[in-house]
């Protein structure tokens, strides 16, 4: 199993390089026309529920073999089917421009999405059933420009997200609490998960906590719409999480760039609200932790062959708009980030064992309530 996240290290960084490189050398207008489809939009048929009824259209499951969000470091256990289901949607993995949304039966797609399960969704597994759809995802060049045909394919993507969800509800049950997590585009179709499923619904009152990781979510502009508060204390339940991790010195303006000129679910501006900043390790919005603080970071090791849970490594702090700083570039971690010391995708494994912490004291303040 050790092996395994080998992998997971290697896809963060193959897909860390090749947006690093490719903006530092050649600008966004040479990553546009390297990555961004120049094929027609292809307005697929929508998946039915049904579809998902079938564990070939899962990830994960707690009833599929080889389940790779089963993933545990030394030291470290699984909890099965026992306790409430998380509901997890993968990051971006598909980064072919001949198409708009990945091909279901795409194998390097998949298997870089289980890779993901790996060194992220697996920080939940010792709470959580996880269940974790295949879904036609936007490629990663249509986050690249502002054509249509990008948001069309987002849109896509999300009536995938839509279905499982739906299948997802009916093979749970009625009762059972429910965890929602995502990274990414993940966690942007999670976003809309909150708004057109969760919010002003029954269903509210069954989520134990929301992980939007990876994602901007303004305080002003997007949450009063989510159905569910920004968390403010450690064993707050039926609340929402966030947070974006920079190095220092950091430089946002990339991210910052499309917030502010983008506009909020509730129809308002985004331009110059604060975001959700959840840190990790307190599980607070507004406490710094020292890195003594951190239960552990998975850190690769040697040549990657394996990876060790190494606590009191990465301290954390949100500041400004609501980036979260971890301080200088953590040793062993950082040698592949995207520009402006963006720690995008090691948003997880920075923080892997306190996540687990978190949301296993979360889950016990719900089933005391």
């Amino acid at each position: 199993m050790a092996r395994k996240f080998l992998y997971a290290v290697a896809a963060l960084i193959v897909l860390a390089i090749a947006g690093a490189l490719a903006f530092r050398l050649f600008g966004t207008r040479l990553m546009q026309a390297a990555l961004v489809p120049s094929a027609a939009f292809e307005a697929l048929p929508a998946e039915p529920p049904s579809a998902y009824a079938g564990a070939d259209r899962w990830i994960a499951r707690p009833d599929k073999p080889g389940n790779p969000a089963l993933w545990v470091p030394d030291g470290a256990q699984p909890a099965g089917n026992a306790g409430p289901a998380l509901f997890f949607l993968h990051p971006t993995s598909y980064l072919d421009r001949s198409r708009w949304n990945a091909p279901l039966d795409d194998q390097i797609a998949n298997d870089r999405a289980a890779l993901f399960l790996r060194g992220q969704a697996s920080a939940f597994n010792a709470s959580a059933a996880i269940w974790a759809p295949r879904y036609r995802q936007a490629t990663f060049g249509a986050f690249l420009t502002g054509q249509r045909e990008a948001q069309l394919a987002l849109d896509l993507a999300y009536g995938d997200v839509a279905s499982a969800f739906d299948e997802f509800l009916r093979e749970v049950g009625q009762d059972r609490p429910i965890i929602l997590a995502g990274h990414s585009q993940g966690a942007l179709h999670l976003v809309r998960l909150l708004r057109e499923k969760v919010a002003g619904t029954p269903l509210a009152r069954r989520i134990i906590a929301a992980y939007v990781v990876g994602w901007p979510v303004s305080r002003a502009a997007d949450l009063p719409v989510l159905g569910l508060p920004e968390c403010q204390s450690a064993a707050q339940f039926g609340c929402i999480l966030s947070w974006q991790s920079f190095a220092e010195p950091a430089d946002p303006q990339l991210v910052l760039a499309n917030f502010d000129g983008s506009t909020g679910l509730n129809g308002q501006p985004r331009q110059g609200t604060p975001m959700v900043c959840t840190n990790p390790i307190t599980g607070t919005p507004d406490a710094a932790a020292p890195a003594e603080a951190n239960l552990g970071t998975l850190v690769p090791t040697g040549d990657f062959a394996t990876a060790t849970l190494v606590a009191g490594k990465v301290p954390a702090r949100c500041a400004g708009r609501g980036f979260l700083l971890i301080g200088p570039p953590p040793e062993g971690i950082g040698r592949y980030v995207l520009p402006g010391n963006n720690y995008h995708v090691f948003d997880y494994s920075l923080f892997w064992a306190s996540v687990r912490a978190d949301i296993a004291r979360r889950t016990a303040a719900f089933q005391a309530k």
